[in-house]
């Protein structure tokens, strides 16, 4: 394990660790409630897609990840075959679970690059933080509803929101990895700056997906605008935009202060933030300047 320099977000839970621990709703609830579970593929083709997720512990990662949540249930977390490429969290009666489709994880996988992109996005990060993105998303849905926060604004929104902030928190190397991997996700985007679509797809329950490709790199370049610096110097982040970006990461920090961290255990938040969830970058990775 490498041990890395605390966040931020570290060090304001170490300070207010007493006072967490003495919150009724912290101790009300257990940490360590995330289950997981692959279910069988019921596709011949998904077969390899099920054994290569078990066999890096792609599930046990994700609830390493989320063992900080302390929440009223436990919360599954389960891959099965769906029929369709998707994600989602679902709560009926007791049971809190979040789903993902096998023909989703196979679809990351005939997308990622070959090679390693001009932005520097490997096939591994492309891999990780895709994945990580949209889980992470999902486990925001579920954490809005078994700790009832309360949101202004659309929930699809806010799991964009506090999927990214999770991420940003994993160490600056993982964070800035996991930040593109997951922009990687919107390669099409990026190629086509002029496109049409129908008007009917603005009613949707998600943003567009430029406005969500944007939305991610405006809260990392607010996070850390040295780290990430190159965004905008390459155009992937507007110059217009990038000013009040950090004034959103700081609304953003604030909401997840105020309403989630109480919930956090102090000691496996310290636990998650110092474990390495990216393998080393490899050599041919272009230096960022």
């Amino acid at each position: 394990m490498v041990m890395r320099p605390a966040a931020p977000f570290l060090s304001a839970l170490t300070v207010v660790a007493a006072t967490l621990l003495a919150t009724p709703a912290s101790a009300e609830h257990p940490s360590n409630r995330i289950k997981i579970e692959y279910i069988a593929p019921e596709k011949t083709e998904q077969q390899r897609v099920y054994e290569l997720m078990k066999d890096r512990k792609v599930l046990e990662k994700i609830q390493e990840l989320f063992s900080p949540f302390r929440l009223p249930v436990d919360l599954w977390v389960k891959t099965k075959t769906c029929g369709m490429v998707n994600a989602w969290y679902q709560r009926q009666d007791r049971d809190a679970l979040v789903t993902i489709c096998y023909e989703y994880v196979d679809d990351i996988f005939s997308k990622v690059p070959e090679g390693v992109t001009p932005a520097g996005v490997t096939r591994t990060d492309a891999l990780v933080g895709q994945f990580v993105y949209v889980t992470a998303h999902e486990m925001g849905h579920a954490m809005f509803d078994l700790l009832d926060v309360p949101l202004i604004g659309r929930a699809e929104d806010a799991a964009d929101q506090f999927s990214t902030y999770i991420m940003l928190h994993l160490g600056k190397d993982d964070a800035r990895r996991l930040i593109g991997g997951a922009a990687y996700s919107y390669k099409n985007i990026i190629e086509k700056p002029e496109m049409t679509i129908k008007m009917k797809l603005f009613s949707d329950v998600h943003g567009s997906s430029a406005q969500r490709f944007y939305n991610m790199l405006c809260l990392a370049y607010g996070a850390d605008p040295k780290l990430f610096a190159d965004v905008v110097e390459k155009g992937f982040l507007p110059k217009q935009r990038a000013p009040n970006c950090k004034w959103e990461y700081r609304e953003l920090t604030y909401a997840f202060r105020q309403l989630i961290r109480p919930s956090l255990d102090p000691a496996l938040v310290e636990k998650v933030l110092n474990a390495e969830w990216l393998p080393p970058e490899p050599e041919e990775r272009p230096q960022r300047k």
